[in-house]
């Protein structure tokens, strides 16, 4: 039996653990510390976007900071997801129709690439990155089984009209509080 054999711990274990952590293929990745501010304001425009854009919807919901139980081995804490006809309760354990991250110093490498393949792998169809110091939403949509660049958001609306209810988000709203006059 290998190391990583042993050292590897299950969504049990994670259950057991206090403070914020992620399970990544049974290996623990403690989260930054609480988001800032202008995290938080951008997060939370992003999140009414949203939910007024679904607001008619009653097969998908939007959800901030909840886990995501991938396997018995991941489990992952996005900043925002949209998923429809999840009839689970106490985490999510179908697969986001849309997942939002925003990126910090702190979970830039993980973001832009563990998680990245991560969501690619799992299906997740719109992955959106955002990244507050430059007021710009970097969204990839999945075709073929890969992420293809949807297209970079400063002031234009993203529809994802894909989906099974259709969504947007204004970035020129998301952001109006954060641009110099």
């Amino acid at each position: 039996m290998s190391l990583a054999e042993i050292m590897q711990y299950s969504y049990d274990d994670y259950k057991k653990w206090e403070g914020d952590w992620e399970l990544i293929e049974g290996f623990p990745v403690a989260m930054a510390p609480s988001p800032t501010k202008k995290h938080q304001i951008i997060a939370r425009e992003i999140v009414m976007a949203l939910q007024n854009s679904l607001k008619e919807c009653q097969s998908c919901e939007v959800l901030y900071e909840i886990d995501w139980k991938v396997s018995d081995y991941t489990v992952v804490r996005p900043d925002i997801v949209v998923v429809c006809n999840d009839t689970s309760v106490d985490y999510i354990t179908k697969t986001p129709n849309i997942i939002v991250e925003v990126v910090s110093n702190s979970t830039a490498k993980i973001d832009e690439s563990i998680k990245f393949e991560l969501y690619e792998k799992e299906g997740v169809e719109y992955y959106i990155l955002v990244y507050p110091d430059d007021l710009i939403a970097k969204i990839y949509q999945l075709k073929s089984g890969k992420y293809i660049k949807y297209g970079d958001f400063t002031k234009e609306k993203a529809n994802f009209d894909t989906l099974e209810c259709k969504a947007s988000i204004d970035f020129e709203e998301v952001f109006k509080r954060f641009y110099k006059n």
